[in-house]
């Protein structure tokens, strides 16, 4: 059984702007209402009828960053998993890295220049 996804994100040079916009879109709750002024959409009331969907975020980059839309997937090992990313031609962009107590996360690019995720613990 293979690992998975449960979490996007969509990362732009204005957050805000980026919040408003996927949230009249498609109808979004979107909460930034903490530190990192990170907006999440929970899981709960973004599902179809068969109870389909995740959950994710939209967010402000580092200054020159243009941003990026991806996703990312459970791992029971960040640094274990951004390796093996990088052994099959990948390169790591950040990571590991600790985001709460409960939640570490790397991103790496594929070999075609892919942005993708790899989360443990509860995004």
């Amino acid at each position: 059984m293979g690992q998975p996804v449960v979490h996007f994100e969509i990362i732009g040079k204005d957050g805000e702007r980026l919040r408003s916009y996927y949230s009249e879109l498609f109808g979004w709750e979107i909460d930034a209402d903490n530190p990192m002024n990170y907006g999440m959409i929970q899981r709960d009331g973004n599902t179809n009828a068969d109870g389909l969907g995740i959950g994710g975020g939209i967010g402000t980059g580092p200054e020159g960053y243009d941003g990026h839309v991806t996703f990312y997937v459970e791992v029971p090992d960040v640094e274990a998993a951004l390796a093996k990313a990088e052994s099959l031609g990948g390169s790591r962009t950040m990571g590991p890295e600790k985001v709460t107590d409960e939640v570490e996360i790397g991103l790496f690019v594929d070999p075609e220049g892919r942005t993708v995720g790899v989360v443990k613990g509860a995004p």
